[in-house]
């Protein structure tokens, strides 16, 4: 892949389509949730702009990539650990439950304590600290954005767009692993995370099961 707790088991989620900060941007639309590919004037709009804008920042990233296979790889993923740490932050100023809140702080934390470890072994590799952000990750929260002009956001929704940003972190982390670039201290830590994020992912739904 080149470029958003105790663990629990959890079924693996089916391999990922190439991130889409790594691919064309044409490929962005087939990627996204069928709610952002029904969406209104507005999220349209903000949808474009921000798709226009990304064509230029996926462009100058390439050309800070890593020169290493392994380099490369942490760059990449570190865009989805990045998206991950937006996600939990916006949960956290968005939700009005006082328990909620504070597991979504707990996971901003840890998101965090990810992106530190792995930025680590990148600069070791000769690579300059990565904090963006994907581009899907960049149009989803425009999306949500755009959304929340017209419908509140309730704890439930709140839950979905964990969710969904976990899932697709669980598949960030699968395409690491199955490229066999990460090798040694650094594939263990990677293999940690990705743990941590199926253990998240699980408690997730749960939460999610007990506000239906």
């Amino acid at each position: 892949m080149k470029k958003n707790q105790p663990s629990d088991n959890t079924a693996a989620t089916p391999r990922p389509k190439r991130p889409v900060a790594q691919g064309s941007v044409g490929g962005v639309r087939g990627q996204l949730p069928t709610t952002v590919k029904k969406t209104s004037t507005v999220g349209k709009i903000v949808g474009g702009a921000l798709l226009a804008v990304g064509v230029a920042l996926v462009a100058r990233r390439r050309k800070s990539v890593p020169a290493t296979d392994q380099g490369a790889t942490l760059d990449e993923l570190l865009y989805f650990v990045n998206d991950r740490i937006e996600g939990y932050q916006r949960a956290v100023a968005e939700s009005h439950d006082a328990e909620l809140r504070g597991y979504y702080k707990q996971l901003a934390s840890q998101s965090q304590q990810f992106a530190t470890d792995l930025n680590t072994y990148l600069t070791r590799e000769g690579g300059k600290r990565e904090t963006s952000t994907t581009l899907k990750g960049k149009l989803y929260r425009a999306w949500m954005d755009a959304k929340a002009v017209v419908t509140a956001r309730d704890e439930k929704s709140i839950l979905s767009s964990n969710i969904y940003g976990e899932e697709w972190a669980l598949k960030a982390y699968q395409e690491a692993l199955a490229e066999r670039t990460l090798t040694g201290l650094l594939r263990q830590a990677v293999e940690r995370q990705y743990a941590l994020s199926q253990h998240t992912y699980d408690r997730l739904k749960k939460l999610k099961a007990k506000q239906e």
